[in-house]
């Protein structure tokens, strides 16, 4: 695989966390579009504009630039900006000049999860967002983390549609000698822009991420049941179970502790990646010692594949000329997600269907 994976630009991306937007000015970059965000004065709402000055490109997401009302002042000459990206003043002059602007991104608001949109705004549709609902439903008690990768988003994604990894990378946290052991079955929809990957293991060890944090003791049935919505957000629908425990006929789980792992996996630029983390759970939801269990395991296992994915990078870097990789069946899920991406690149971006 070439260590730099095409951006598809007329897509929808997580630029960051609710909870991280507020009226202190936040900086992000994506698809190395430099952005900052914040929310209005009145109502709260998100606003998403290019990061630079016009005129001498001082980060308007940087101190000493300062909000006055929903308006950005930029704190190096004073030039001010409103919600639009228009600029509204000028020091010394009345006269504004018809180029003083910024660049103003379409955002949405959904799940928790603050989406923007690069490309087109005339093709922006908040309707293909896909939805993560568990993020902010109730029922559902949530930890989350945000790390910055020095790895192109790609090798991020083949990481998390290849979960055979846990047994060796995660091991004594999240890995079993099941994971890697138990098959796969991968079902792509290439017109959803929907890969799915199962792995449902009947009789597993119980790892410590789950023995510790819902008592369960002795063998587990666990299942795996990946839903990767190309580009972006990736679900993981986790289930498990002691040994003989099976879900009723219909559908409902009692007995069952059901996780969703999510994961939005942003482009920052090349060779950098934003990996948004989630775990959220539907049992012991106000016990806060299952709660910082784990956020600190969960964040454990992220640095861990931080520091293995830093590493790919740089092994990428310096592989000889005419390298082939090999893939094997446990890369089926990996392989059909770079070929949706190589295609909406390809065929100029068009927005997937996304299946609500």
């Amino acid at each position: 695989m070439p260590h730099t994976t095409a951006f598809a630009r007329n897509q929808w991306y997580v630029a960051a966390y609710s909870q991280e937007v507020g009226r202190e000015l936040l900086g992000r970059t994506i698809l190395g579009e430099t952005l900052v965000l914040y929310r209005t004065e009145e109502d709260g709402t998100p606003v998403v504009l290019h990061d630079r000055c016009v005129h001498r490109r001082y980060p308007l997401s940087e101190a000493p630039t300062r909000l006055d009302g929903d308006r950005i002042v930029c704190g190096y000459h004073g030039f001010t900006y409103d919600t639009t990206g228009t600029c509204v003043y000028v020091p010394g002059q009345k006269r504004v000049p018809r180029t003083a602007r910024v660049a103003s991104y379409p955002v949405v608001e959904q799940d928790s999860l603050i989406w923007v949109w690069i490309g087109d705004p005339a093709l922006a549709d908040p309707q293909t967002i896909p939805r993560a609902r568990h993020l902010d439903s109730p029922g559902w008690t949530t930890v989350r983390g945000m790390e910055p990768i020095d790895c192109d988003y790609g090798l991020l994604v083949d990481n998390l549609l290849d979960l055979s990894h846990e047994t060796y990378l995660h091991g004594g946290y999240i890995g079993t000698p099941e994971v890697a052991e138990t098959p796969i079955t991968t079902e792509v929809d290439e017109g959803a822009g929907i890969v799915r990957v199962s792995r449902h293991m009947d009789d597993a060890e119980c790892p410590p991420f789950y023995a510790r944090s819902t008592g369960i003791e002795g063998r587990i049935t666990r299942w795996q049941d990946i839903e990767y919505h190309t580009p972006c957000l990736y679900l993981l629908h986790s289930r498990i179970a002691p040994v003989g425990v099976l879900p009723e006929p219909d559908g409902s789980d009692p007995n069952g502790f059901h996780t969703e792992i999510t994961y939005a996996i942003t482009p920052s630029g090349d060779g950098k990646v934003y990996d948004f983390w989630a775990v959220s759970r539907d049992w012991a939801t106000d016990d806060a010692e299952v709660t910082e269990f784990l956020r600190g395991n969960n964040h454990t296992v992220v640095m861990q594949d931080v520091t293995a994915l830093n590493l790919l990078q740089k092994t990428l870097g310096t592989e000889r000329t005419g390298y082939q990789e090999l893939s094997i069946n446990i890369d089926t899920g990996g392989l059909a997600a770079r070929r949706i991406l190589a295609r909406l690149v390809e065929e100029g971006d068009k927005p997937l269907e996304q299946v609500q």
